[in-house]
């Protein structure tokens, strides 16, 4: 890591010199010696930005990475111009040479082209945008017309919709029992969370602090179709073990 970080500092420190697209491009490199994940290190970096003197709240934000924790990252910025890139996921399924006809690989590693050649064949990177500005309307989109006992304020929406969307985890938390994406929990955790939410009084979350008391609430209606989420996991599973077969 050390090496490495040496590297990239005279890569910035010759790209910086001697490139024309490079003048004027404030760098800020922040290597393994400083603590902390490098994506985490980013949003403190823009949260402290937010804090400046004349900062434009129009300022836009680009993030390159797979982690789809950066969506909720981004969104916990509140910053209404945050994009991620990503390369594009292609399945087994999609992947089709155009050489051999078959399925499970590019073109470009066929090995009927590949054979007898000691080099790896270069292939194009098709890219991603996730744009949390578009995530943002649509989460708009879903909670406007509900009719609520107190303010209807989007932002603390967004804060309890990341909260709830840690119960089917991350990069540091295992999801519930129950409760995996791929089995509709995020479809079923908002529906709860809209059904229940002119009861509660007010938010799940205040400034960064959880109200308990109504987070319970939500897990009380959530145990009640646990049993049914659990026996839909386990038929897909059986499925998968039986097509593995």
């Amino acid at each position: 890591m050390w090496r490495l970080s040496k590297s990239l500092q005279h890569y910035i420190y010759e790209r910086t010199h001697t490139h024309e697209q490079w003048q004027g491009v404030k760098v800020i490199f922040s290597d393994s010696s400083i603590p902390g994940e490098g994506e985490h290190k980013i949003l403190d970096f823009i949260r402290s930005q937010r804090l400046q003197p004349g900062y434009d709240p129009n300022t836009r934000h680009c993030i390159y990475g797979a982690d789809a924790d950066l969506i909720m990252l981004g969104l916990s910025t509140h910053e209404p111009n945050f994009f991620i890139l990503r390369e594009a996921f292609i399945s087994e399924f999609d992947k089709k040479c155009t050489k051999c006809g078959q399925q499970g690989h590019m073109t470009a590693f066929c090995p009927e082209i590949l054979a007898g050649k000691m080099v790896t064949a270069a292939y194009g990177v098709t890219f991603q945008w996730t744009k949390l500005s578009v995530l943002r309307e649509y989460l708009y989109l879903e909670f406007k017309d509900m009719i609520l006992p107190f303010k209807f304020d989007l932002e603390r929406i967004i804060d309890d919709f990341v909260l709830m969307c840690f119960f089917v985890g991350n990069d540091f938390l295992p999801h519930m029992p129950g409760m995996d994406i791929r089995e509709g929990a995020i479809d079923a955790l908002m529906a709860i969370y809209k059904q229940q939410l002119p009861a509660l009084g007010d938010y799940l979350t205040n400034s960064g602090k959880i109200d308990f008391n109504r987070v319970d609430l939500i897990f009380n209606d959530l145990s009640k179709i646990e049993e049914e989420l659990l026996k839909s996991k386990k038929a897909f599973e059986d499925r998968m073990k039986a097509n593995a077969q």
